[in-house]
């Protein structure tokens, strides 16, 4: 049985490997910003974008990895496609990079991206249709207050003031709008324990639902007026349920977040 350094090299070299073939695909896509240029095609087509998300998904699927997980990567490769093409085009130099280090925080560790926003709204249903009017998917969850707006990697969760108190005196006391931002983490229990050694004051503890969504909330700051939490995905990749939402407002209420671990 191969050792741990091993495995570790194996990753390091298929790494490697994955940054080799990053460089030719930009590469590539440099010629091909330079002949849409030529002939005045638009940088951005979506039925070659959807052509390439759909193709990719079963691919993905094909090899037994996760379709969702698959076509956020190729989302962000689209995306620095689309960038180099704008920024070619700039006459000032780009700025030159270094390589990192490991002399990093433990939040800059593990964060990963914002996962998710949640609105507090008077309204679920106009909110709704307002996002449903720019393109989003709205689904809706086993809480009728509760509604999902999804847009390829983007998701904001409007949750409504019906049969909640909680999220009432939310809305009484602040109005309509961000309630907080959900940060991704590579572990929400390690991230707990980072920003309790750096006295940072927390809600909750790790609030742990049946689909494996683990996920720690910070108080609202009152300087900024912003209220994070920090959430870790552990099971099969679904969308985010209802139960860390309930137990958050219940929390925010003064009552007490269930579940914690």
């Amino acid at each position: 049985m191969p050792s741990l350094d091993d495995l570790r090299a194996q990753i390091d070299s298929i790494d490697s490997a994955i940054v080799d073939l990053l460089a030719q695909r930009l590469r590539v896509c440099t010629e091909v910003a330079e002949i849409k240029a030529g002939t005045g095609a638009t940088v951005i087509q979506p039925a070659r974008v959807r052509s390439v998300l759909a193709t990719r998904r079963q691919w993905a699927i094909d090899k037994g990895v996760d379709a969702d997980f698959a076509e956020q990567i190729f989302r962000t490769l689209l995306a620095e496609t689309h960038r180099i093409e704008v920024a070619d085009s700039r006459a000032e130099p780009a700025p030159v990079k270094e390589a990192g280090d490991d002399k990093r925080s433990e939040l800059d560790t593990v964060a990963c991206r914002i996962d998710h926003v949640v609105v507090a709204v008077e309204d679920v249903g106009e909110a709704s249709r307002f996002f449903a009017g720019m393109g989003f998917r709205i689904e809706q969850t086993d809480d009728s207050a509760v509604v999902s707006a999804e847009a390829g990697g983007v998701t904001v969760v409007l949750v409504g003031p019906d049969h909640n108190p909680a999220v009432r005196e939310q809305l009484a006391t602040h109005g309509s709008g961000i309630q907080h931002i959900a940060i991704e983490v590579l572990n929400a229990g390690f991230t707990r324990d980072a920003l309790d050694a750096a006295g940072v004051p927390r809600l909750t503890d790790v609030i742990v639902d049946s689909d494996g969504h683990e996920q720690v909330f910070m108080v609202l700051d009152p300087a900024t007026g912003v209220q994070l939490s920090f959430i870790s995905r552990t099971g099969h990749r679904v969308p985010i349920g209802t139960h860390n939402v309930r137990a958050m407002f219940r929390a925010l209420a003064g009552g007490t977040a269930d579940n914690p671990s």
